[in-house]
């Protein structure tokens, strides 16, 4: 590529970044971008390393964290789904968002300001995420039911005193909580290197 052409490609590169660069991300678009598992993948993999990237390895690395194995391991099939994918979906939408700058004629992936903005929200989203809610609902009606059948005096729930009763419930709650917390600090999409997927539904 001659000085001219190069003159030429980084100026598209910048004109592209600063067109969003005093643009706040609006809830709805960095939701629309952290709704999809591999949108968040690229997201993980810019912010691991900030300089641009080539799509092949973009991809290599994506795929292993999909299929839950290593970049040597990622089969020609998985590769090539998660390459079409990328190439022709998400790269050119968040490139659309000024998420990140993607050069699809040279195959390279450029990190912008609000990549780095956006990237902040992956250390907030909960990763693998269990159902607490449902969790805590389930302990809710449990002690519930137990409680009215101490109070109709059900055997063998009278074996142990009402007072007992109210100690095992609190024990089961505080414990319940305490790893709730514990696993909120420690799977949160960013930490090691396996990024763990989102709880909601994410298209390819």
């Amino acid at each position: 590529m001659s000085d001219s052409e190069t003159d030429r490609s980084d100026t598209g590169v910048d004109d592209a970044v600063d067109e969003h660069a005093d643009e706040p991300l609006s809830k709805g678009e960095v939701f629309e971008v952290l709704r999809n598992q591999r949108r968040r993948y690229v997201l993980q993999y810019l912010k691991q390393d900030s300089r641009p990237v080539e799509l092949g390895d973009l991809t290599q690395q994506v795929a292993a964290w999909e299929y839950e194995t290593t970049p040597d391991e990622v089969t020609p099939e998985q590769r090539k789904r998660v390459y079409t994918t990328l190439q022709q979906t998400h790269l050119p939408k968040m490139d659309e968002s000024g998420i990140l700058v993607f050069d699809s004629d040279e195959g390279i992936i450029r990190a912008t300001d609000r990549t780095r903005d956006i990237s902040i929200y992956l250390e907030i989203v909960p990763g693998h995420e269990f159902a607490w809610r449902e969790l805590y609902l389930s302990l809710g009606a449990i002690s519930s039911a137990l409680v009215a059948a101490l109070w109709l005096e059900i055997y063998p729930l009278t074996v142990l005193s009402d007072l007992t009763w109210a100690g095992v419930i609190a024990a089961i709650f505080t414990f319940t909580a305490a790893v709730h917390i514990y696993h909120e600090r420690n799977m949160r999409l960013g930490h090691g290197d396996q990024p763990p997927e989102l709880s909601y539904a994410s298209d390819d």
